[in-house]
């Protein structure tokens, strides 16, 4: 064949669109016929004058490339993938992250959070009660559901030895 000719259908070209592949040029309807990956959305295939967009070996049209819960494209923009579902950030955090046990926000995902009894904190609310520093993995009290860091703790309800001074 001719590289004027389609590869597969051995049609001539001139004047007519075609694509490449591997060196050999092949007509649009062959070309899509022999390559198109399907979309994962709408199972059609996604022709060699549409944007392929791929992730994990699965391929969308760039209109089919949304957010499962909310439909927002996902097109240039960060997203998560749970159980083969493409979610965007902001509605994988409303389904999968931790609330904050102190202010009841959403913890990111990729931020640092603090776990302790069982609840998550962002690190920036994880504090002493007192002087407000951040507990990270410094020994701690809780108080009636407060957390305070050592000496704040003995500063505010220790009893101290009236003798020596010292925390008893």
């Amino acid at each position: 064949t001719r590289m004027t000719d389609c590869r597969y259908c051995l049609q001539s070209l001139r004047g007519r669109k075609y694509a490449l592949r591997e060196e050999n040029a092949y007509c649009v309807a062959c070309y899509d016929s022999l390559f198109a990956n399907p979309c994962e959305e709408c199972k059609q295939p996604i022709e060699c004058d549409s944007k392929d967009l791929a992730y994990k070996g699965r391929h969308w049209h760039e209109r089919c490339f949304k957010c499962a819960k909310c439909s927002r494209s996902l097109v240039e923009k960060p997203f998560a993938a749970k159980d083969e579902v493409l979610l965007c950030n902001e509605c994988y955090s409303d389904e999968y992250s931790s609330k904050c046990f102190h202010c009841q926000k959403t913890i990111m995902p990729g931020s640092r959070k603090m776990e302790f009894k069982g609840s998550s904190w962002h690190e920036s609310c994880f504090v002493c009660q007192y002087c407000r520093q951040p507990l990270g993995t410094r020994p701690l009290i809780t108080k009636d559901n407060e957390n305070y860091c050592v000496p704040c703790f003995e500063k505010q309800f220790a009893h101290h030895c009236y003798s020596c001074k010292k925390v008893i």
